[in-house]
């Protein structure tokens, strides 16, 4: 099993190069607005597509990861909201464990029934502590988890969290607000976090400006994930990339 893409996070980390991921959602894009994306993607230099969702009620995974992967270079990972939100077509597998809650399902349950089916996949595995931070109003992933997000005013809590996160071994920290969350992470939290961690930190949800994205970059974030956000304007992947490429 390669750990191509692990490696290529970790590279870009090591050179202080920011990074910037497309989340495409199977359930929201299909047909033409996802080859528009696909090539926008391309045209801008997407680092990562991260594909899934919290709920995808259709079928067409294998079917969206298959279009990206036949139409660019750019490595496909899985984001998935259930064990059953797998593909061997992806790149990797973002294999969460939501430490900022305490369900036990999704913190080991639904990795010990999947764990079969996730290695005869062949894909890249790389564990992910996620941490759902309060957005400013429910989200599809908060009511799905079963689990209360972190206050955003709570940046001990959230640096205690991704510490604890990184100290069992796990390879990313994932700091999301939700799909369509009202308000970003706060930069102060970001900051609290990368201070006291050396694992590669993501940061996803409210993100709707490249200067919001600028932010999060100079706060500590390595990557900066866009979706809610580029379903309702493609437009916004030029924008937010040139940003972010500019900083490197």
């Amino acid at each position: 099993m390669s750990k191509q893409v692990y490696q290529n996070i970790l590279d870009k980390k090591t050179k202080q190069q920011k990074a910037f991921a497309v989340l495409i959602d199977p359930d929201k894009l299909g047909g033409i607005d996802l080859q528009k994306t696909i090539d926008l993607a391309v045209q801008f230099k997407i680092d990562f597509i991260f594909v899934g969702g919290s709920l995808v009620v259709t079928d067409t995974l294998d079917q969206v990861v298959a279009q990206i992967k036949q139409a660019c270079t750019i490595p496909v990972l899985l984001f998935p909201g259930s064990p059953d939100q797998i593909t061997p077509k992806a790149d990797a597998l973002l294999y969460l464990s939501l430490i900022s809650g305490r369900n036990p399902e999704l913190l080991i349950g639904q990795h010990v029934i999947s764990a079969p089916f996730v290695r005869q996949s062949g894909l890249e595995i790389i564990s992910v502590g996620y941490m759902l931070i309060d957005g400013g109003t429910p989200t599809t992933v908060s009511y799905i988890s079963n689990t209360n997000p972190i206050p955003a005013n709570k940046n001990d809590i959230a640096a205690c969290t991704a510490m604890a996160g990184e100290m069992l071994g796990l390879k990313l920290i994932y700091m999301d607000a939700g799909s369509g969350a009202k308000n970003a992470i706060p930069s102060s939290m970001i900051q609290q976090v990368a201070k006291h961690i050396k694992t590669p930190l993501i940061v996803g949800g409210g993100i709707t400006t490249p200067e919001k994205a600028i932010e999060n970059c100079k706060a500590g974030a390595d990557i900066i994930v866009i979706g809610n956000a580029i379903e309702k304007d493609p437009a916004l992947i030029q924008k937010i990339a040139k940003a972010i490429h500019g900083l490197n």
